[in-house]
């Protein structure tokens, strides 16, 4: 029994709930962690029929991602990237709720709708799939495929059929009480299909359904992880290496790691692009590079919180350099790392700055003074004394101190080395009318007091060189 998905923490930032997981490891990686005399004896002590059902029993093998939430939900959304195992987890949800104790006994469910982008997808990767429906039954409970009304029948009588999202008019007249729905970010026509099934979602006491599917930025699915009874995991394609080739990995993560695309197609997370915004993925892709050279400056920027505590802020910490060779027009700027911290006190993240000033080399350290005053240097001179320090007050909004730093961007400017995802999504949310993320954007805040010191403050003070041509009277 292959293990298809390991539980992921990246989530996307639509998503009202997401099942957090404490423990990593399925029942079945528990037995690596033992001795293979501690593995004998748990084997010895199963019966005979206990040993033959074994493969067979998912919640032995899955991970705590695959196994359904226990939370009051409707809708659960299974995000993953290519490859994550989502097929699996869709699979084997739909399994347990036909099910019942013995082959002939009743399910929860009698009535399943399999949705995929075409009839063909369906059959193919949703019922034939190698962790479709028919490769997770044992023998004694496998559904028989009717071809000719496309759908699956168990010994017990439950029904499971397909339905094309490219027709969903075919959803107008059946009613279900579950539902899989297979790729819906990729459905043409997603919004029509989807509503379609919800109306027919009417049977039993609480219908539910899953979707399993790599994430797009399209309406419908925004709006399904926004619901109030939608809860979502998701995985990436990682976590499924076991199962995969590693030519596959090294290939994809060579090409893709650390872009856009690969956020959302390997690490299997909802990336939104807000309508006005400054910036955009794709721009800071372009915009990616895998070293800086030797810089003429370096600094490192924070935005302090006012408080302190879970509820608090978070500490805006980026690191950034220039090269400033020719006039300023001709300066690029380096973002080296986004330090930002989250829910710590005033020494812990004045600790960091200091830490974050002497690795990088720091020519000064910048910090916001609006809220803190006089106090946020008291507490960094605490832990570096030597430092150069300045301190900088906001007197324009923060989307009117970003537009400039945004026209960097725009110009070409500015370059960003890896692992820099949190600051960019906040960017990626930031527009002139203000900020559409939640709390606030103090890493992009950072970020903007940090290439104002480097490029906007200094081209203001640069002094091009010039030549004075003396005339004969005055020598």
């Amino acid at each position: 029994m292959q293990n298809n998905l390991k539980p992921s923490m990246a989530s996307s930032k639509a998503m009202p709930t997401t099942q957090q997981t404490r423990d990593p490891k399925s029942l079945a990686e528990l037995l690596v962690c033992v001795s293979e005399e501690e593995v004998e004896d748990f084997l010895s002590g199963l019966s005979a029929n206990a040993l033959k059902a074994l493969p067979w029993m998912f919640e032995f093998w899955a991970l705590p991602h695959q196994i359904a939430p226990h939370d009051d939900w409707t809708t659960w959304v299974i995000l993953g990237g290519r490859g994550a195992g989502k097929t699996r987890a869709g699979a084997e949800w739909v399994r347990a709720q036909v099910e019942g104790a013995r082959p002939m006994d009743e399910g929860r469910c009698k009535q399943i709708a399999l949705v995929g982008e075409t009839y063909d997808q369906v059959r193919d990767i949703m019922v034939f799939g190698d962790s479709g429906i028919l490769a997770c039954c044992p023998p004694d409970r496998r559904p028989k495929w009717e071809a000719t009304r496309r759908r699956l029948v168990w010994p017990n009588g439950a029904v499971a059929t397909c339905y094309s999202a490219s027709d969903p008019e075919g959803l107008r007249g059946p009613q279900f009480d579950g539902a899989w729905v297979d790729e819906l970010a990729k459905w043409k026509k997603g919004r029509e299909a989807w509503d379609m099934l919800q109306f027919a979602l009417r049977l039993g006491d609480n219908p539910r359904q899953v979707v399993t599917t790599t994430p797009q930025n399209v309406n419908v699915l925004r709006d399904i992880l926004n619901g109030t009874r939608t809860i979502s995991t998701s995985a990436p394609t990682s976590a499924n290496a076991v199962n995969l080739a590693q030519s596959f990995l090294d290939k994809v993560t060579a090409e893709y790691g650390g872009t856009r695309r690969g956020r959302q197609e390997l690490d299997g997370v909802l990336l939104e692009d807000v309508d006005g915004a400054f910036w955009c993925m794709a721009g800071l892709d372009d915009a990616r590079v895998q070293d800086a050279p030797k810089l003429t400056r370096v600094v490192v920027a924070v935005d302090p919180p006012t408080t302190s505590g879970e509820m608090a802020d978070a500490c805006g910490i980026v690191v950034a350099g220039v090269v400033m060779q020719g006039p300023p027009q001709d300066w690029r700027a380096y973002i080296l790392a986004d330090l930002t911290m989250c829910s710590v006190t005033p020494n812990v993240w004045a600790s960091a700055v200091a830490t974050a000033a002497k690795e990088f080399g720091a020519d000064r350290v910048v910090a916001e003074v609006n809220q803190g005053g006089e106090m946020v240097e008291t507490i960094l001179r605490q832990h570096s004394g030597l430092v150069p320090y300045k301190g900088v007050r906001a007197s324009r909004g923060k989307s009117a101190r970003a537009e400039p730093v945004a026209a960097l961007y725009e110009q070409g400017r500015v370059f960003h080395l890896g692992g820099l995802h949190d600051l960019e999504d906040q960017m990626c949310q930031m527009s002139l009318a203000g900020f559409r993320g939640k709390g606030s954007p103090d890493r992009v805040d950072a970020l903007v007091w940090a290439l104002t010191d480097l490029m906007i403050d200094a081209a203001y003070n640069f002094h091009r060189p010039q030549v004075r041509t003396l005339c004969k009277n005055s020598l």
